[in-house]
């Protein structure tokens, strides 16, 4: 993998990231297919839309179908006929969210399957196994995720361990193969829930294993936003420049161009096609709840502006008539059309840094984009 920052506007970037499987260009948005599928949204649509990469789980994809099955077919990219990039990352945050009995140590952490309660270890070691297994061009390391709030003391002892989870992975990753014919990538995550020195602390450790490219974790599960922002200047502050950065599960659109006007390059999120689904939608004039009474005889596109298949062929009373009679396609429709707009949001931030006006076009956007701050961020 190489990375090259093409220009910079204050500490905004745009950028090229170079896979096997693709160039990628910076800022970037990342569909999330956690089971090897984003929801409600085929993959000839994914690149319809002009996805450049998509996001697998690890701890999902370990579990069902597993991770011998993926690799007997041939790898991830093969088996969901996905021939772009691919990231996954490391199943850490799932093991911390959706098992209430797991058990951390320094060897790792045991934890119940969601599906069936069967117990399970993941280490620094076989998370490194089983993302070789599926193939991914963007691995992640093991880290502990830590709640918000967690205290001070709690919080020093997370990126301690979340460092030597670090360095195991990076050791497992340089004595191990790549079982496809494609190179892999492997990124650190900085930690430190909301303690300015903790995060400190956490980007120096993880910059002296030099990896690949350097994740911000921790962030967004319920925090004040200021503090996110502030968390993310000093990560991007520390990482170096000539790296990737990549903020985990941020956020609203608003999020985001806070965040590339901090000098983040990447960004994944559920937001766009679970509110999708929930019939909650982005638009360059705001956001819209499409079952609302008042569009049930509107003939005009979700957004007139957009450019995506549903608003070219289809109008509000029309996507509104399929969520309420409960119908599949209003689930494609929505998904189709928030996905485009992330996707136009970051091509065009990409285009404002370019043309060095990247602080003038934010605020213009944040004029229309303000009414969605109330909108929460969401983990897959």
């Amino acid at each position: 993998m190489k990375f090259s920052v093409q220009n910079t506007d204050g500490k905004a970037r745009s950028g090229i990231l170079e896979t096997d499987h693709g160039i990628i260009e910076t800022p970037v948005f990342i569909p999330v297919g956690t089971q090897g599928s984003v929801k409600a949204i085929e993959q000839r649509e994914l690149e319809e839309i002009g996805a450049q990469i998509i996001l697998g789980n690890t701890y999902h994809l370990y579990l069902r179908p597993g991770t011998q099955i993926i690799n007997q077919l041939g790898g991830l990219h093969k088996f969901i006929s996905w021939n772009k990039p691919i990231l996954t990352d490391s199943g850490g945050y799932q093991v911390f969210s959706l098992s209430d009995l797991n058990k951390i140590s320094e060897d790792g952490v045991t934890f119940k399957s969601h599906l069936d309660g069967s117990t399970h270890l993941f280490t620094p070691e076989s998370v490194v196994d089983i993302q070789r297994f599926l193939g991914s061009d963007i691995m992640m390391v093991l880290d502990e995720c830590t709640t918000y709030p967690a205290g001070y003391e709690y919080a020093k002892k997370s990126i301690e361990l979340t460092r030597k989870w670090a360095e195991r992975c990076k050791i497992k990753f340089e004595k191990s193969e790549n079982l496809y014919n494609h190179t892999q990538a492997l990124f650190g995550i900085v930690q430190g829930s909301t303690y300015s020195d903790l995060r400190e602390m956490s980007a120096n450790d993880l910059i002296a294993f030099e990896f690949d490219g350097y994740a911000i974790g921790g962030l967004s599960v319920g925090e004040p936003v200021a503090d996110m922002y502030a968390m993310t200047d000093i990560c991007t502050d520390i990482l170096p420049a000539e790296k990737p950065r990549y903020l985990m599960g941020v956020g609203t659109p608003e999020n985001i161009l806070e965040s590339i006007e901090r000098g983040v390059d990447m960004f994944d999120c559920v937001m766009p096609t679970r509110n999708g689904r929930n019939a909650m939608l982005f638009t360059s004039k705001g956001s819209l709840s499409i079952k609302n009474a008042t569009f049930k005889d509107d003939s005009t596109p979700i957004d007139p502006d957009c450019r995506c298949y549903a608003c070219r062929n289809f109008s509000r009373a029309y996507v509104r008539h399929l969520f309420q009679a409960r119908e599949i396609l209003a689930l494609q429709l929505a998904t189709i059309h928030n996905l485009y707009f992330y996707q136009w949001l970051v091509r065009e931030a990409r285009k404002a840094i370019t043309q060095n006006r990247y602080a003038e076009w934010k605020l213009e956007q944040l004029k229309v984009l303000i009414k969605q701050k109330n909108v929460t961020t969401q983990h897959p």
